[in-house]
């Protein structure tokens, strides 16, 4: 009985031993496990990929500007308005009336254009996500062969997994190593014109 449980125990240490040793090291030193069920947190092999951080670095500098934008406008029609309302006074009120209509009109038509922005950015946003979800894709399905498995489980909707069968950073690696950022490569600038050489005139 003491002889199978120490048998126990050792058989414990190796494969901890065995799983701890299989965390260490590039992603790429290290085989993929086999096994029927792997897992990932998908949303971490975004942000921490270098599209992902290239592509948030861009969403929040034009998120930035947006806001900046907005206070501007924002300082701009209070005191345009603080100036309407001084003027008021000195003005009939059918004229005055004229200049307030103006004025909300100017004031929804820049809330239109702002809005607008807004709604392109995250636009913007969730067409990069489906980009990225593309370039993943070949790269899941090789590390499922590779693991002769059957799925990928999203990890935040399992219970409980062995962070052995977690290929989320192998995930990252491989992608990174297809795609860099991912950034569009700037277009080769056009071939300067040629001059066509003048001919001498054979009438000289």
């Amino acid at each position: 009985m003491r002889l199978a449980v120490r048998l126990a125990i050792l058989l414990l240490g190796l494969w901890g031993a065995a799983a701890g040793a299989q965390g260490q090291g590039s992603p790429f030193l290290t085989a993929v496990p086999k096994t029927p069920i792997l897992v990932i947190e998908f949303e971490r092999v975004f942000s921490e990929s270098a599209f992902g951080l290239r592509v948030n670095s861009e969403i929040e500098q034009a998120g930035r500007a947006i806001a900046t934008e907005n206070r501007r406008i924002e300082a701009e029609l209070t005191e345009e308005e603080r100036r309407l309302t001084d003027l008021r006074p000195t003005l009939a009120p059918d004229e005055f009336r004229k200049l307030a209509d103006a004025f909300d009109e100017k004031v929804q038509l820049l809330r239109d254009e702002q809005d607008a922005k807004a709604r392109a950015l995250g636009a913007r946003t969730e067409e990069a996500r489906r980009r990225f979800l593309t370039v993943a894709q070949p790269v899941l399905e090789g590390l499922l062969r590779e693991a002769g498995a059957a799925l990928i489980l999203e990890r935040r909707t399992v219970l409980v997994a062995a962070d052995a069968i977690d290929i989320t950073d192998r995930t990252i690696a491989r992608i990174d190593a297809q795609i860099g950022d991912g950034a569009p490569e700037d277009p080769a600038p056009d071939p300067a014109p040629q001059v066509p050489e003048m001919q001498p005139d054979p009438q000289e």
